[in-house]
């Protein structure tokens, strides 16, 4: 209207449609050049990883990508991997799965990329198998998710030696949809933060006082060793919900319409320039520590000034003064308040027994938290593939163009290039559908599959082509 002209709805949308298509690219282009796009990603970013899977009838089904910078980089990591899914709202739908860790200056740290049909246990296992072969398995490793039971069985299947963590917050959101309990949060929180197993009694005695239901749910339902932190049985550190993970969501937020070419090249460039960003501030950094960790330790010299300390063995110190006491040991780096065993930051008693024992505070610090570490986790750069055009692929990478059906629903399906776990052989397929087979046909076997007409992305034409026999019949009765 502003420019004078006024045009219908659907011509707008198609307007937009192809407008979008001219930017990013069309799903069915994605698919065909997906194997191409991997292929080029691994050649100028060496030790990438990635995999294609297809279905029994040779349709796309799942993605994976991890770039080896980022597998490397994760050597210096705390090993806390946040792991969850976030749906896709391009023509063909699907789910975009992410696994990230935690820098030393607690940012998000993306390890990993899948894209699958839903959040199924067939999904989760093959996505987290792939993860494994990143990562590995040991009992250093801990996972966290939120609570769906596709996720707690596939990492209880995959990962033997990793322990499984449930974030809390979503623990809280759970509570408040199946109790319809709020003013319980703050006790929840202060027992889910409780580096003592005492103080965390504490809270939850208040809380099986007043709401018995919830106490039952916490402890037999979800388990203490899930949630709290006193109680996780191996390293969690200070990682108690899934933030680092959350973030990633909302970056995508406005990329979840892309096809999935342009959606991973959008992961790849926010990569790129988290790197470089981060490269830049480590450059700059003059302390020991990571920012972060260094103004979280830096007030504990003050608080130390003034505490007693005693020492009762050469690696052993009593701390008295403050609300709590603590005894330290310097050599295993642990103290009875637990905030030192449980972070590997020390604590404020810590602080005092290294003054005390003419030790640097420095060297008590666990080093995913340091400078050093830092600087070999941003140290390398993610490089782009380019314009099609400047690509040099193989002959048996580029895949051959095959017609493919219309899957169920929210199906995934295109061009892949991926080893048949049956035959061993790969398999190249492509959308190359004309817009006739589409209405005409895939509708029918939409139909056919029990979908109702309005999930299918073509079910404007299905529908005025049912007005307009309706309307004709009306007609012929009249006459």
């Amino acid at each position: 209207m502003k420019l004078g002209a006024q045009i219908s709805y659907y011509k707008a949308w198609r307007g937009r449609k192809h407008a979008h298509t001219l930017i990013k690219g069309s799903p069915e282009q994605s698919f065909h050049v997906l194997p191409s796009y991997f292929h080029m990603l691994e050649k100028l970013n060496p030790g990438t990883v990635t995999r294609i899977e297809v279905d029994r009838e040779s349709r796309f089904k799942y993605l994976f990508l991890a770039f080896g910078v980022a597998i490397r980089g994760f050597r210096y990591m705390r090993k806390v991997v946040g792991i969850d899914g976030t749906f896709l709202k391009g023509q063909y739908r699907g789910i975009l799965l992410v696994a990230t860790a935690q820098d030393g200056n607690g940012q998000c740290y993306p390890l990993a990329w899948g894209i699958v049909d839903s959040e199924n246990e067939d999904a989760w296992t093959w996505f987290l198998t792939q993860l494994k072969e990143v990562i590995g398995d040991t009992d250093e490793l801990a996972l966290i998710s939120d609570r769906v039971p596709s996720i707690k069985k596939a990492i209880s299947t995959i990962f033997e030696k990793a322990h499984h963590g449930a974030c809390a917050w979503h623990v809280a959101q759970n509570i408040k949809n199946k109790f319809k309990f709020t003013d319980i949060m703050g006790s929840y929180w202060s027992a889910v933060n409780m580096y003592r197993c005492e103080d965390f009694s504490g809270y939850m005695t208040e809380i099986s006082h007043r709401y018995p239901r919830v106490a039952e749910y916490l402890e037999n339902e979800v388990g203490f060793e899930k949630w709290s932190r006193c109680h996780y049985p191996g390293l969690r550190y200070n990682i108690t919900t899934m933030n680092m993970v959350e973030s990633l969501n909302n970056m995508l937020v406005n990329a979840r319409d892309f096809p999935y070419i342009a959606l991973l090249d959008f992961i790849q460039e926010k990569m790129s320039k988290w790197w470089n960003d981060r490269w830049i501030i480590v450059m700059a950094i003059t302390t020991p520590l990571t920012p972060s960790r260094e103004s979280e330790l830096r007030p504990r010299f003050v608080q130390s000034n003034g505490r007693h300390t005693s020492q009762l063995n050469p690696v052993t110190y009593h701390v008295k003064g403050g609300e709590l006491e603590g005894v330290v040991d310097i050599f295993n780096k642990t103290c009875t308040c637990k905030e030192f065993d449980i972070d590997k930051l020390p604590c404020v008693h810590a602080v005092a027994a290294a003054h005390h024992a003419q030790v640097s505070v420095y060297s008590l610090v666990s080093p995913y938290y340091t400078k050093e570490y830092y600087v070999l986790a941003y140290g390398e750069t993610i490089y782009p593939v380019g314009s099609q055009s400047q690509w040099d692929v193989p002959n048996e990478v580029v895949p051959e163009m095959l017609r493919t059906k219309r899957g169920e629903g929210q199906r995934l399906q295109g061009s892949h290039r991926s080893k048949s776990s049956e035959s061993g052989k790969i398999v190249v397929v492509s959308a190359a559908l004309t817009d006739t087979i589409r209405i005409n046909v895939i509708v029918k076997l939409d139909q056919q599959k029990g979908i109702h007409p309005q999930t299918c992305p073509f079910n404007l034409p299905f529908i005025c082509s049912w007005w307009l026999l309706f309307y004709i019949t009306i007609i012929t009765l009249k006459l």
